[in-house]
Formats: C-alpha cells, structure tokens, sequence
C-alpha cells in the first residue's frame, strides 16, 4: 500500500492547520512524494512559504492543484465544500479518489457537487493527530470500494489509529472522538487543579494528571479490557479511591460526559446548513 500511495499524485485542498498536519505527515513517513504533491491554501504568501517549507507545490488555485490527481483530500471548511467541489470537478477523472475531512458533510453531497462517478470516501479525524496519537473514523461513499478504504486507513494511520463506520454513525464519531479532546482536557484540567489544591505545585499537578490519563487510556487500548475492570482493579476495599469515586457519581460526572458527547452528536449534523 505504501508503494502504491508515494506512486501516485496527491493534491491536498486547504493545507491549512489539519491539511497541514497530514501533509507534514504523509512527507516524513514518505508516503508520498514531495514531486507528485500539490496542495492549496488561501493566500499567496502563505502559499509561498509552504511551498518553500515542505518542498511541494503549493498555490491558490483548487482547479490547477487537482489536474492529474489520482487522490484529492478535502480539507476545506464545510460551508465552501460545495463552492470547492464545483470549481474542480471538472479537472477530475472518473477514478480520482477524493478524500473529504469536513465535518458534516454527507459523501451524497459531495457526490451530487462533484457529477461524476468518482470515488468518495469521508474521514473525520481529531486533534491528537497532531502528535500521531489521532484517532479517525472513516465511511465509504456509494461508489467508494473497499480499496479506496484501504487507501485513507493508510492515509490516516499515518497520524494515528482508524475505524470503519457506517456512515450514519459519522455524527457520533464527530461528537465523541473528534470533540472528545476538548472534554478530556477539562477533566485534565480538573485533576491538575485539584493537585494544586492539595497542595501540589502547578506544573507537577499537571504532569501528574495528563501522564495518568495517557497510561489508563493506554492500558485500555493495549490490553483491551472494559474500563469498568480497570477501574474496579484500582479500586480497593475501603480505601481512598472509592471515595472519590463517590464524590465523581455524586456531581454527576457520567451523566453529563454522556449528555455532552449526545449534544456534540446533534450539533454535528447542523454544520452543512450554517452559512
């Protein structure tokens, strides 16, 4: 596969902060090469200073950047998709595999814009991918085979871990992977500050609690245990840890972690429709 990718043209539309993080990404590991990537951005000098950066060639124009391109990955904002799609389609080939990251954007939209028979697949990945700990749920398109999956699972493992979903469930995965960061850094948050309330210097606390969510999120991961064994492995008769637990069930934390991810989920299906 990765022979397969760094053969091939890649055109990145939108290169800007997640755009970007996959280019830098895709041109470490060499999954592509610097020669066979285009990729766009909005303004001129900072086209310039891409180009200049990474070695590709960058520009502000979509329907230049897609010409020969046998992958397109969509980077753009989800009010401009359509805006985006319309521009380029008629440079694309009837199998250029097009990549969308936008959130809320349904492959039936893209493929509507698009007129063509080409390959759709949809990605919604998260911030994490910036240090190559992302976690991205993928779903296929109509057209969309399960080699064009194969292609963005490589694409994605890139900067982190993947899973295939349905794409009904793409608004969940938005609403818990992709928001999730920005919970779990208020729980992050929380610990520190109550490690400072106990007496613990800032930057200790802090340290403190994000290396102890990093290793029960890795515990989870490596061993593949329900949270709720862990948990009950850390818990012991009678001791401190039940106690904060109680205090945990008391205000409710669950309940609420719960009702955030529903309402991220609901949010997430309205991006499209906002101008």
């Amino acid at each position: 596969m990765t022979q397969k990718l760094s053969d091939g043209k890649l055109a990145v539309l939108g290169a800007g902060k997640l755009g970007g993080i996959l280019l830098r990404a895709y041109l470490k590991q060499g999954l592509f090469a610097p020669k066979r990537v285009t990729a766009t951005v909005a303004h001129a000098e900072k086209a310039s200073a891409l180009s200049k950066e990474l070695g590709v060639e960058v520009s502000t124009e979509n329907r230049k950047a897609v010409e020969g391109a046998d992958i397109v990955l969509l980077c753009v904002k989800p009010k401009v998709v359509g805006e985006v799609l319309n521009e380029i389609a008629p440079k694309l080939g009837e199998k250029t595999l097009v990549i969308s990251v936008a959130a809320s954007v349904p492959t039936t939209y893209i493929e509507e814009h698009l007129g063509t028979n080409a390959p759709v697949v949809r990605v919604m990945p998260n911030t994490p991918s910036t240090v190559g700990c992302g976690m991205s749920g993928i779903c296929r398109g109509a057209r969309a085979g399960a080699e064009h999956l194969e292609i963005a699972r490589a694409m994605f493992n890139a900067v982190g871990r993947t899973v295939v979903v349905d794409e009904k469930n793409m608004d969940a995965v938005t609403g818990l992977s992709a928001s999730g960061p920005a919970f779990a850094y208020i729980i992050l948050e929380s610990l520190a500050e109550a490690g400072v309330k106990v007496g613990l210097p800032r930057d200790v606390a802090t340290l403190l609690a994000a290396q102890t969510m990093k290793g029960a999120a890795s515990v989870v991961l490596e061993t593949g245990d329900h949270p709720a064994l862990l948990k009950d492995a850390v818990t012991t008769p009678a001791g401190c840890t039940i106690d904060g637990i109680l205090e945990l069930e008391e205000g409710k934390l669950r309940v609420t972690l719960i009702k955030a991810v529903v309402k991220a989920t609901s949010r997430a299906g309205e991006l499209l429709f906002e101008k």
